[in-house]
């Protein structure tokens, strides 16, 4: 079997990492796209489980996401919000009236017992996704923020305050206990994959907890399939999110070469190429002076096409 007819790992959390995922589902045959996705970001709200990066791929993948607001369902209703606000209740994370189906579908699921990667896949099927979306883990893991102001939950950093307080590290609680994807790590065993691509997602609170996971990272390095990692960051700036605010308060250097150094000093030997903007060219020789081969593209997916245009490049990497 040659590369080109191997099932594709892509690890992803957050918008652009949904984005690039897009593109690899349209460009893969039905069920060719494996994605492992971050969920140090669940959390329990109004009394249901919330699994935003998980929602968020499966809303892009099914064409359901809310392009405008860049998370939730497209044609969204608010009469929920509009009725707990009148009562007075916590609505600074905004649930949508369809979205909130989802939720407690999810929370009656896992109450009666269900696995969250059961309910994952079963829900991919009831969107119509025909690629396989995988939760990092079944087990719990919470990403918290420490910050200026105190130790923060992710959303509540993310969401409720906006990003606002200074960063000074991460961590990730029920990590050590955790274990990853049963199914993602047979398949790891078995030699499954053509290539791994860790989508261009924040190294730090998408990624890491992913890459955390006791046994996985090792892993993926000891795995034949190349390792592949899209820079978040182009021209200096992060295209989504607040990773370019982090890399900057944690003392870093904010451009891909800074991503690139986090990545191969946490995981030494993981990465096989790492893929920049062309607009960062001028960095190309510092990152292969860690080790790892670089290749040049256009990184920023505006449109539908964009998105295919990246995914075809990661897939041609190495050749077939």
């Amino acid at each position: 079997m040659t590369i080109a007819q191997q099932d594709v790992l892509a690890l992803t959390g957050g918008v652009g990492g949904a984005k690039l995922a897009l593109g690899l589902a349209d460009m893969l045959a039905p069920g060719q796209l494996h994605a492992l996705v971050n969920t140090g970001d669940d959390f329990t709200h109004l009394g249901l489980h919330i699994s935003p990066d998980i929602d968020t791929l499966l809303y892009t993948l099914s064409g359901r996401a809310n392009a405008t607001l860049g998370w939730g369902l497209e044609g969204e209703t608010w009469q929920t919000m509009a009725g707990l606000e009148a009562l007075g209740a916590q609505t600074w994370f905004r649930l949508g009236d369809t979205d909130m189906a989802t939720h407690l579908w999810r929370t009656q699921q896992l109450k009666a017992g269900t696995r969250l990667s059961a309910c994952t896949t079963e829900l991919a099927s009831l969107l119509g996704v025909t690629s396989h979306v995988f939760p990092m883990s079944d087990d719990p893991v919470q990403t918290t923020v420490h910050t200026g102001a105190g130790d923060l939950p992710f959303q509540h950093y993310f969401v409720r305050d906006q990003c606002e307080p200074v960063v000074s590290g991460f961590s990730f609680d029920g990590i050590s206990a955790a274990r990853p994807n049963r199914e993602v790590m047979r398949r790891l065993q078995q030699k499954a994959y053509g290539r791994v691509i860790i989508c261009p997602s924040n190294p730090f609170v998408s990624i890491d907890p992913i890459l955390q996971l006791p046994g996985l990272w090792m892993a993926l390095r000891n795995s034949p399939a190349p390792v592949y990692v899209v820079s978040p960051i182009v021209g200096g700036k992060a295209l989504k999110g607040p990773a370019a605010k982090m890399m900057n308060e944690l003392g870093m250097d904010v451009s891909a070469l800074g991503v690139a150094r986090h990545y191969c000093a946490r995981y030494p030997g993981l990465i096989d190429c790492f893929v920049i903007d062309q607009g960062d060219a001028t960095m190309a020789q510092a990152i292969r002076d860690l080790g790892v081969e670089v290749a040049l593209t256009s990184t920023v997916m505006k449109s539908r096409a964009d998105k295919r245009e990246l995914a075809r490049f990661m897939l041609d990497l190495g050749g077939s």
